[in-house]
């Protein structure tokens, strides 16, 4: 999609995101470098805020839009037309192809010679 300045970005989404983020990672790294380099660890983790936010600013303008954890968890049911079977995936409106040599509507196997003995 062609960038639109007229569409939104849904910056407390995004900066809610981070904040969860980098509070995890604040703590696993509070956790496993406390001897060596906490302060470089941490000022890297401040770093990213405005480069995340850099990124979901343009992928918004372009058009992308991610689902939230509520629409993955519900997902719409789709209209079911009255007719079709579960298994019947192409749709009712299209009818069934003909036989060929290639499918199978009985036994088209060309009867193999025996073998004298």
């Amino acid at each position: 999609m062609a960038w639109d300045s007229s569409r939104p970005v849904p910056w407390r989404r995004l900066v809610r995101e981070w904040l969860i983020y980098v509070g995890i990672m604040a703590i696993l790294l509070a956790i496993f470098f406390r001897d060596s380099g906490f302060v470089g660890a941490l000022a890297g983790l401040l770093i990213s805020g405005p480069l995340y936010l850099g990124f979901g600013f343009v992928l918004a303008k372009l058009g992308y839009q991610r689902k939230s954890l509520k629409e993955l968890r519900t997902p719409r049911a789709e209209p079911r037309s009255s007719g079709s079977s579960s298994s019947d995936s192409a749709g009712p409106s299209r009818p069934r192809p003909a036989p060929t040599s290639r499918t199978s509507t009985g036994i088209n196997r060309p009867n193999a010679k025996k073998r004298k003995r």
